[in-house]
């Protein structure tokens, strides 16, 4: 089944953020933004933890997970420890919400409008595998970039 690969593609790309957070040898340096670059890795972290409760953990698994969008960009610190524990239950929350989807309903209506649009569940899913990926990469630029200043 199709929701079997996303659930695992999620989970080993979450496994990446953790273990991209891991790697900062400065913990305060996860906070940084420099530059163009104007989002941390602390904040692309907290953004793709309330993105996948959102969308997946609230929307398809009845979480009641209640977003605040606006802090995943506005906090300035929290402990990595904190982080990587949310990124874990973060990665629990999407593998029991996405058990509860089978192939037939990836072609249903996703019941919240992205961008003012309807869409499918499939299609929700498809761009949050995009989304997750685009982040990680920013956050693996982002450790290299910081890493590389402080040489």
């Amino acid at each position: 089944m199709i929701i079997n690969s996303i659930s695992e593609i999620m989970e080993r790309d979450l496994l990446k953020v953790a273990a991209e957070l891991n790697q900062y040898e400065n913990e305060n340096d996860i906070w940084v933004k420099k530059g163009l670059v104007s989002n941390s890795a602390g904040n692309l972290a907290l953004h793709l933890i309330g993105n996948l409760n959102h969308f997946v953990g609230f929307a398809l698994g009845n979480t009641g997970y209640i977003r605040d969008r606006d802090s995943e960009f506005s906090t300035t610190f929290c402990p990595r420890e904190e982080l990587v524990l949310n990124i874990h239950k973060t990665i629990t929350v999407v593998k029991e919400s996405l058990s509860k989807v089978n192939d037939e309903k990836l072609y249903t209506t996703f019941p919240i409008k992205k961008n003012d649009e309807t869409v499918t569940v499939e299609h929700i899913l498809l761009h949050m595998l995009v989304h997750l990926g685009y982040h990680l990469g920013q956050i693996n630029y982002h450790r290299r970039l910081i890493a590389e200043e402080s040489k």
